[in-house]
């Protein structure tokens, strides 16, 4: 857990230590099937982002690090069609996300968005590419692994199981669209997730665990943090890793 004094919305103007490191974490407010909590994106994205502050605050004690409050309501039009999705579009957000830094950035040093819905991608590249035309320090990283599925499917339901049990419904936990994300992709852009999923579901929660979703989430935490310390911006400001090209 995240000491107290490494959360901004906790502290007092006066105690906000000089140029910190700020890590915002950036989810969503949408549908992941019948199972999973519909703040299920925002959540992994605080956790990912709290546990890359408190492994930055293990190596670079001299290096104050904060975790902002995460930013829900973002792009998730694809969505749209399942009540309780809540999208304020790409434009709003590239909006927002710019304002955030130029404000962040009077008092901050280093910015770096940890996003967790891929629908927030293509925003996040355009918003800190002007950002960066601009000379303010920002950056993005995604909360991937290598073995992350496509939505609300046996990483999500593991990582929900994990952080939040008691918000994980498996008795509503079945398979959706099982088939590989690149062939869904056309059905997705002409007529949202409802078109190639009813449930909403994209993969199979079935069989997921609280043991999978905290080797996962470390893994997520591992590999932000690694980018943090090592990575170099793309043109989109997404950091990769300098060594694998990645």
């Amino acid at each position: 857990m995240t000491p107290p004094d490494a959360r901004l919305s906790g502290l007092a103007w006066t105690a906000l230590p000089e140029r910190p490191l700020v890590l915002v974490p950036v989810g969503s407010v949408e549908q992941h099937g019948p199972h999973l909590p519909l703040d299920t994106d925002t959540a992994i994205a605080v956790a990912v982002a709290e546990g890359a502050a408190a492994r930055w605050r293990e190596r670079h004690p001299d290096e104050p690090v904060l975790v902002a409050p995460p930013l829900s309501y973002t792009a998730s039009g694809e969505h749209q069609s399942f009540p309780g999705t809540v999208s304020i579009g790409n434009e709003a957000l590239r909006h927002t996300l710019v304002e955030l830094v130029r404000s962040l950035s009077v008092w901050s040093g280093r910015i770096v968005f940890v996003n967790a819905h891929g629908g927030n991608a293509r925003t996040l590249s355009d918003a800190v590419a002007q950002m960066m035309y601009e000379r303010h320090e920002v950056a993005w990283v995604p909360c991937e692994t290598e073995t992350v599925d496509a939505h609300a499917g046996y990483t999500e339901t593991s990582l929900m199981l994990h952080l939040a049990p008691g918000r994980v419904d498996l008795a509503r936990a079945a398979p959706g669209n099982t088939a590989p994300i690149g062939e869904l992709m056309p059905g997705i852009v002409a007529g949202g997730v409802a078109a190639v999923s009813p449930s909403g579901v994209l993969g199979d929660p079935t069989g997921a665990t609280a043991a999978e979703g905290a080797r996962v989430l470390g893994e997520m935490v591992a590999e932000a943090t690694g980018l943090i310390e090592r990575g170099v911006a793309d043109g989109g400001g997404r950091l990769r890793a300098e060594a694998s090209g990645r």
